[in-house]
Parts: C-alpha cells; sequence; structure tokens
C-alpha cells in the first residue's frame, strides 16, 4: 500500500508540473504575440503595464522541469530566459542598450524552475551544459540586442520545440544581415567567435553553418567576424 501511495504521489506531482509547465507556456504565448513585433519588442509598453510580465516571472518561479524530459525542459528555459532579459531591460528602461545595465547577465538575479540564476548561469549551466551538442539555443536565446538573432512572437512549446528550433536556426543562417558573404570572405555573427566549441563539434563552423544554408558558403571561404551591435532591439 505505501509503495502505491508514493506512485500516486509521484503521478501527482508530474501531473502538476506539467500543468505548471503548460499554464506558463500559454502565458507566455499571449505576453509574446502581443508586445513583439517584427523581432523587436516594445518595451515601453510594457512598461507601462508590467502585470502579464510580472504573473509571467511568478509563474516561472513555481516551474519545476526535469532534463528527463528535454522538450519540457528546454522549452521552459527557453522562454525562461527570453522573459528575463524582457524583465531585466524593462526596469531599466529606458535604456541604449543591455550593456548599460550594470550586471545584467552575470549579476542579476532570477528565481526561475526553482533555482536562483543569473542570465549568463541559465544559458551556460541550465542549457549549454547539460546540452551540449545543441549549438541551435544561440538562435532563439535573446540577449536585447539587435546583435542577436530577432525574438519570435510565440513561445516555444514542448510539442513544436524541434521545429522552432530548426526553423530560427535556418532563418539566421540564411539571413545576409547575418551571414555575410562576398566572394570568398565571410563574415560571421561574434557569436562563432564567442561559442566557436559549440559549433565545431563536428566539423568546421562553415560545415556547420551549411547545414542550414540554401546557398553553401565555400569551405575554404575565409572567415573573420562583425562587431557585434548591442543596440536595444526595442520597438520604434
Amino acid at each position: 500500500m505505501k509503495q502505491i501511495a508514493a506512485l500516486i504521489a509521484l503521478l501527482f506531482v508530474a501531473m502538476s508540473y506539467g500543468q505548471n509547465v503548460d499554464i506558463f507556456v500559454n502565458k507566455a504565448n499571449s505576453f509574446f504575440s502581443t508586445h513583439i513585433k517584427n523581432g523587436r519588442v516594445d518595451y515601453k509598453a510594457i512598461k507601462n503595464n508590467p502585470t502579464t510580465l510580472n504573473e509571467l516571472i511568478s509563474l516561472a518561479k513555481e516551474v519545476r522541469v526535469s532534463k528527463n524530459n528535454p522538450t519540457s525542459y528546454q522549452a521552459f528555459w527557453i522562454n525562461a530566459y527570453n522573459i528575463s532579459v524582457i524583465k531585466g531591460i524593462v526596469e531599466n528602461y529606458p535604456v541604449k542598450q543591455p550593456l548599460a545595465i550594470k550586471g545584467f547577465f552575470d549579476k542579476t538575479t532570477y528565481e526561475l524552475g526553482g533555482v536562483k540564476t543569473t542570465l549568463n548561469d541559465l544559458e551556460n549551466n541550465l542549457l549549454r551544459k547539460v546540452f551540449p551538442q545543441e549549438a541551435r539555443f544561440h538562435f532563439v536565446l535573446v540577449c536585447a540586442g539587435l546583435g542577436c538573432p530577432p525574438i519570435i512572437n510565440e513561445a516555444y512549446t514542448p510539442t513544436k520545440l524541434e521545429t522552432q528550433l530548426q526553423r530560427q536556426t535556418t532563418i539566421a543562417l540564411n539571413n545576409p544581415n547575418f551571414i555575410k558573404l562576398k566572394g570568398n570572405k565571410v563574415q560571421l555573427s561574434q557569436i562563432f567567435e564567442w561559442y566557436k566549441g559549440d559549433f565545431t563539434q563536428q566539423g568546421s563552423e562553415i560545415e556547420y553553418i551549411n547545414t542550414f544554408r540554401k546557398e553553401a558558403i565555400p569551405t575554404n571561404a575565409k572567415v573573420s567576424y562583425y562587431p557585434y551591435d548591442w543596440t536595444l532591439n526595442e520597438v520604434k
């Protein structure tokens, strides 16, 4: 009887966690669809009415996800990162760029998923360290700068995550403003310089990029990196 009771308790907890993730993702989806326009965030509108944002942060605090359920885990933490970035900007808005906020990435903490974390810890320890082969994270985690691939107006969901990761990576790596190809020279975002190891696990940076390209970059192309644009990705 004790074993049955324990099993029922575990099932109840699992269902509760799943429901919390679903509630959070649904609310996040509504929030993003309302406040994201063409890859930019309407920080001013959120600042004027932060109720939904604050509700999302409160919800995220109560959510629990397991690495044993990778799609729920990853979807939650990707959304939590993007929402926390917006929260950090809104609390300091108006501001010209995230780097103008002291400790924005490595000092400011958020209580999410039962842990206290910074944006850097979330990206590097809760996502990249747990799933070291998943370089596509770099195309969905949005740092509030225009140099990042654009934020989308929907939440990442467990059921659509693979499609969303593949879509956003493909869009970024085919964007001539993100991958700048001229003759036998290619300029890459500094994301590829900062996280080179993520993109060279099975070959070169160009080989990784070409797996998503409609028009392949010559494998002998000379690679350089253009400066990152930290200008705030706000709706104008």
